[in-house]
């Protein structure tokens, strides 16, 4: 019998089956596999009951029933599964088949299984998707990078099945070589978490300055859904507020602060360290998760240290809130203007022919950080594919300055008040920072090269030539040339 299936899809966890189910809608035929062989008849006997779904209980099977070229999605853990998978899947693969990783994986796995895979003559893809257990049903935000020559063979099913925006453009396109498609959904998930942070501060300071109860709250959230926060994690936020236990009480007063994490926020922060990209909000919110998790040495210490004594906001309220929201989409704007200078040195570092106007796009329907505000980022790189910074587009910089004085009254009073606002103050900081000329750094370089000869430039001579200076008469007069501090 002709082979009569067009993918097939290794994992079948929830997101698993739910992309399944997806492709199906779309008039695709998918062999599902998983490694406990008891889970493909469950899915075939439950939830994908009279549809067109296949099942296969070996790899020899699975792969017996695709057409060629042959393609086999994986959906699962990161890691060492996936280089598992891959040594069982390649030896039964023949010259253009595609293997497609569509787990959270490490962007620097992706270039070494791109190449690994390349050298046998097998393509690779490496894709992010994202939007949870319901976008992965009804529409994610995909992204894929790896081999070019693999996306003609993938694109009609990606495109089919992911979220489409107003006009029925899909959040979808092929995004870059190698890692570029895992790298960029690594910093979708590290401006996911400093949205997250930025709306949790939100809370923070409305409910521990004004008083504000969850059901007022909800009422908050839902109206700033209707302004330039319009977004997913505004609306769920909404409803989260609104949401009550069985005892009728609100649920998210119940919930332990102690936050969890599962790495690729940590890796993005990794990742702007090592190309010197200073993403500071990202790596705030990371860290607030850290301190989050010390939940037990929080409430020791809160008996011991002091703060003011005064805790409540005293001024006009209505105000204060709207301080509050502009203040959110001020630093927002910073996080992503992070997120993209990061992109971007990526890019420059692996070759990567990025579209950052088609990355927003990819961003703004589907996934967890979808947004009105992502369409505005398109418009920015439309306008300007060389834009070297959001923050210097026109939109971004009027939107800038209608916002800081509300911006700067927010951290203030947070810091008055004893409220931390760690991603609202390192996104005011980062914004001084760049657009301040002159930053004390030269003090830094004069201690450096006092203490270790490491040297300085001078503004007075050309860029490139470096100084050192024997400032006590007791040192010598040669630059250190290997020691970094």
């Amino acid at each position: 019998m002709e082979p009569q299936a067009d993918l097939a899809l290794i994992g079948l966890a929830v997101m698993g089956q739910n992309l399944i189910l997806n492709m199906n809608d779309h008039g695709f035929t998918v062999v599902a596999y998983n490694r406990t062989v008891s889970k493909v008849d469950d899915f075939l006997n439950k939830e994908a009951k009279g549809t067109k779904v296949v099942g296969a209980h070996s790899i020899e099977e699975m792969l017996s029933k695709l057409k060629r070229p042959r393609r086999v999605m994986m959906l699962v853990k990161a890691g060492q599964a996936v280089d598992d998978f891959i040594a069982q899947i390649a030896p039964h693969l023949e010259k253009g088949d595609i293997i497609i990783d569509g787990g959270n994986s490490l962007y620097t796995d992706s270039i070494r299984r791109t190449k690994e895979l390349e050298a046998k003559g097998l393509l690779f893809i490496g894709t992010g998707v994202s939007g949870g257990e319901e976008g992965a049903r009804r529409g994610p935000s995909i992204m894929p990078g790896g081999s070019p020559a693999a996306w003609p063979h993938v694109k009609d099913i990606f495109q089919a099945i992911s979220a489409k925006v107003e006009d029925g453009s899909p959040c979808c396109d092929w995004v870059g070589e190698n890692g570029a498609g895992h790298y960029v959904k690594m910093v979708h998930n590290g401006i996911e978490y400093g949205d997250m942070q930025l709306i949790g501060e939100a809370y923070h300071l409305l409910s521990s300055a004004l008083g504000l109860k969850a059901a007022e709250l909800g009422e908050v959230f839902t109206a700033w859904n209707k302004t330039e926060l319009d977004s997913y994690l505004i609306e769920i936020t909404a409803d989260i507020f609104k949401f009550k236990d069985t005892d009728g009480q609100p649920l998210v007063d119940k919930i332990l602060d102690a936050a969890g994490q599962k790495g690729t926020g940590k890796w993005t922060v990794e990742s702007a360290l090592d190309r010197v990209v200073p993403v500071t909000l990202i790596a705030e919110a990371v860290f607030s998760r850290c301190l989050s998790s010390l939940k037990a040495e929080r409430v020791a210490a809160s008996k011991v240290l002091t703060g003011p004594k005064n805790t409540a906001f005293t001024g006009d309220k209505k105000q204060f809130i709207e301080d509050v929201r502009l203040a959110l989409y001020a630093s927002k704007i910073v996080s992503y203007a992070q997120g993209y200078m990061l992109m971007r040195e990526a890019a420059k570092e692996y070759g990567w022919h990025l579209n950052y106007g088609g990355i927003a796009l990819m961003w703004r329907g589907g996934c967890i950080i979808r947004s009105r505000f992502l369409g505005k980022i398109k418009e920015a790189f439309d306008k300007n594919p060389q834009l070297g910074n959001l923050l210097l587009d026109d939109f971004f910089h009027a939107a800038i300055d209608q916002a800081q004085d509300s911006w700067r009254r927010v951290v203030s009073h947070g810091a008055l008040l004893g409220i931390p606002t760690p991603t609202f103050s390192t996104a005011l900081a980062f914004y001084d920072g760049y657009r301040t000329g002159n930053l004390p750094a030269n003090l830094l370089q004069a201690q450096r090269d006092y203490f270790g000869a490491h040297t300085y430039e001078r503004i007075d001579q050309p860029r490139g030539q470096f100084f050192h200076t024997n400032w006590t008469g007791h040192g010598g007069d040669v630059s250190s040339s290997t020691y970094n501090a």
